[in-house]
């Protein structure tokens, strides 16, 4: 079974910067894409960003120059530094994953549990 685990979220002030990160953990198992999603209160969730293991990546509009995904395939882990950031990026920010395993080789979507991310003055 794999599970991802998210850490990084909290409170910052606009124009502040976070760095999210998400690991993934268990046995004999590949992942191929990535990614960040988001969701605010009332709204539905939405893609950030996502990276796949080649190390393309692509970017919701409303984050591009100021959020940066990357990944180490080594410790199947991806961050989400997140910088100049504004109050309309409060949300609960969910890692996601396409994840092979033996028990399960055909691609399914694995989710995070979700981090809160606060921008407030």
């Amino acid at each position: 079974q794999v599970q991802l685990v998210e850490s990084g979220g909290g409170l910052v002030q606009p124009g502040g910067s976070l760095r999210l990160s998400c690991a993934a953990s268990g046995s004999r198992f590949s992942i191929n894409v990535m990614g960040w999603y988001r969701q605010a209160p009332g709204k539905q969730r939405d893609l950030v960003a996502r990276i796949t293991s080649g190390g393309s990546t692509n970017y919701a509009d409303s984050v591009k120059g100021r959020f940066t995904i990357s990944r180490d395939n080594a410790k199947n882990t991806v961050y989400l530094q997140m910088n100049s950031l504004k109050p309309e990026d409060t949300a609960v920010y969910y890692c996601n994953a396409r994840v092979r395993t033996i028990t399960q080789p055909l691609p399914h979507t694995l989710w995070g549990q979700g981090t809160q991310v606060t921008v407030s003055s």
